[in-house]
């Protein structure tokens, strides 16, 4: 196994604009795993990673010692490792992937979940792992949202996006138009309550930025404006929230 040690190593170099420069990532088609989770969760989806790089005491992790058993994966000091900043606490193991390793597919008539101008990693990464979780196969994202294959979306969505069809920079009003099921906004004026709406077939919820909400356009567009009550002392919920309110109570329904 090769130790880098300098920050002066080629391979070094690219892993820190990797985990930097959404431009480096879209330039080399690759991008980078954090975390033993998520490798275990990908090469389960899709296949085996390109290469696994890990820092130089984490091998004394079981953990991390069974994932690289039988490999020969790169070894980065804990320094290094640490330089990378991919998050405040570096899981140790680090895996290089293509970028977007799968070419979605996009179905008009399956549920689906629409992002307009979600902008922080996390939140993307929390609405991807939701939507999978509520067994919606489909999210597409607009021009503006954060970028859903950079490090810290991937590290929030915890897989999500190995059993997801991502499609990135979408005409969302295309995509409205086009739907062949009902489409529904979260909003407040003109809104109709979650428990009381009323919707038949399939079901595109649209989801929209931090403090700005949906745009006028889609929301004019929706079949369904709706709201969530919330009768305590705060008047708004996170997207990521918000979103898992409204899939679980749409898979309720369907179960029911």
């Amino acid at each position: 196994m090769t130790l880098i040690q300098s920050r002066d190593n080629a391979f070094f170099k690219l892993l820190k604009k990797l985990a930097e420069s959404g431009r480096e990532r879209r330039k080399q088609g690759l991008t980078l795993l954090d975390g033993a989770h998520l490798v275990r969760a990908y090469e389960a989806a899709i296949g085996p990673v390109e290469r696994l790089v890990v820092a130089e005491t984490a091998l004394k992790s079981p953990e991390i010692a069974a994932l690289t058993a039988g490999r020969a994966p790169t070894l980065l000091s804990d320094a290094l490792m640490r330089e990378l900043g991919l998050v405040d606490t570096p899981s140790g193991v680090l895996a290089l992937i293509p970028l977007s390793p799968t070419a979605p597919t996009v179905d008009l008539a399956a549920d689906a979940v629409l992002l307009d101008g979600v902008q922080d990693p996390g939140n993307v990464g929390t609405l991807l792992r939701t939507a999978a979780a509520a067994g919606v196969r489909q999210v597409w994202l607009s021009p503006g949202c954060a970028a859903a294959w950079s490090p810290k979306v991937l590290r929030a969505g915890q897989g999500a996006h190995f059993v997801l069809d991502i499609v990135e920079d979408a005409d969302l009003m295309r995509c409205v138009a086009e739907y062949r099921g009902q489409v529904a906004v979260t909003c407040l004026d003109g809104a109709t309550s979650l428990y009381e709406a009323v919707w038949q077939g399939p079901l595109a919820w649209v989801f929209g930025a931090e403090g700005l909400g949906v745009s006028p356009a889609l929301i004019a567009a929706a079949d369904h404006r709706i709201k969530i009550p919330m009768p305590g002392a705060v008047e708004s919920l996170n997207v990521g929230a918000a979103a898992a309110v409204c899939l679980f109570e749409a898979l309720r329904r369907r179960l029911g």
